[in-house]
C-alpha cells in the first residue's frame, strides 16, 4: 500500500523566519518532528489495515489512538507551515480584520487572548484561530497535545505550536517572547485565505 501522506516542503527557506525563529529549530521542527508524524500515521495506517486483513482487531484502541495523534500532528503542521512568512507581522485587513474586530472588539483585543491561550497551555498543545461553522463566528481554541479538546465543527485559520520543540532552544522557558515574535511572522494572507474557504463549509 502506497504511502498517502507526505511531508510538505516548506514555502521559505529554514532560515527565512530569523531572527523570530531560528533556521536552527525550523530544520529540526520540520525534518525531524513533522517527518516522524507523517511516519507514525503511516505506519498506523498499515498495521490498522493488517489487523482488519487478519481479523484481529484486539490492538485497534492502541492503533486507532496512534493514527489520531500522529495525524493530528500532520494536519496542524501542514496548516502551521503557510501560516507563517518572512513578510508577515502587522495586522489583518479586509474581511478578516473585520471579522476579528466583530468577534473580539479589536486587533489588539483578539492578540491579547490568543497570546493568552497560547502561553496558559499546560504542557504540549497549540493556540488556534478557527471558524466555528455552526455558529458562523471567530473562536479562539487550546489545543491540547495535537488532537484534544476542539469542537469538531472548528475549521482552523491560524495556528501555533506550543510544542517545547518549537521554540526551547531560542526562547528556552520564557514562552511569552516566543508568543510575541510570532506575531512578527503571521502570514495574514494565508489566514485570510483559510477564513474565506471556512465560511464555505457547511455541517449537515
Amino acid at each position: 500500500m502506497s504511502a498517502p501522506y507526505t511531508l510538505p516542503e516548506l514555502p521559505y527557506d529554514y532560515s527565512a523566519l530569523e531572527p523570530w525563529i531560528s533556521g536552527e529549530i525550523m530544520e529540526l521542527h520540520h525534518d525531524k518532528h513533522h517527518a516522524a508524524y507523517v511516519k507514525g500515521a503511516n505506519d498506523a495506517l498499515e498495521q490498522l489495515a493488517e489487523a482488519r486483513e487478519k481479523g484481529d482487531l484486539s490492538k485497534v484502541n492502541l492503533l486507532q489512538k496512534n493514527l489520531a495523534f500522529n495525524l493530528a500532528g500532520h494536519v496542524n503542521h501542514t496548516v502551521f507551515w503557510p501560516n507563517l512568512s518572512p513578510d508577515g507581522g502587522d495586522k489583518p485587513e479586509g474581511e478578516l480584520g473585520a471579522a476579528i474586530d466583530d468577534a473580539f472588539g479589536s486587533f489588539d483585543a483578539f492578540r491579547a487572548h490568543f497570546s493568552a491561550a497560547a502561553t496558559g497551555i499546560q504542557g504540549s498543545g497549540w493556540a488556534i484561530l478557527a471558524w466555528d461553522i455552526l455558529g458562523q463566528r471567530l473562536i479562539i481554541e487550546q489545543l491540547y497535545d495535537h488532537q484534544g479538546n476542539l469542537a469538531a465543527g472548528s475549521y482552523p485559520l491560524l495556528m501555533l505550536d506550543m510544542w517545547e520543540h518549537a521554540f526551547y532552544l531560542q526562547y528556552k522557558n520564557v514562552k511569552a517572547d516566543y508568543v510575541k515574535a510570532f506575531w512578527n511572522v503571521v502570514n495574514w494572507a494565508d489566514v485570510a485565505k483559510r477564513f474565506e474557504d471556512a465560511r464555505k463549509v457547511a455541517l449537515g
